[in-house]
């Protein structure tokens, strides 16, 4: 059988490497907090 092949506008292409690139640049600013230390923080407020 064929492959299915979805195209993929150049809009949603650039669009999606814009949100990476901001992604990257929030990260690089604000950098993500350690896993252990939020998963802390989400049982505290679970418990609260």
């Amino acid at each position: 059988m064929g492959e299915i092949v979805r195209f993929i506008p150049k809009s949603e292409l650039e669009r999606a490497r814009l949100i990476a690139e901001a992604r990257a640049i929030y990260d690089s600013i604000f950098p993500p907090a350690a896993p252990d230390r939020a998963r802390q923080d989400d049982e505290d407020s679970v418990k609260s």
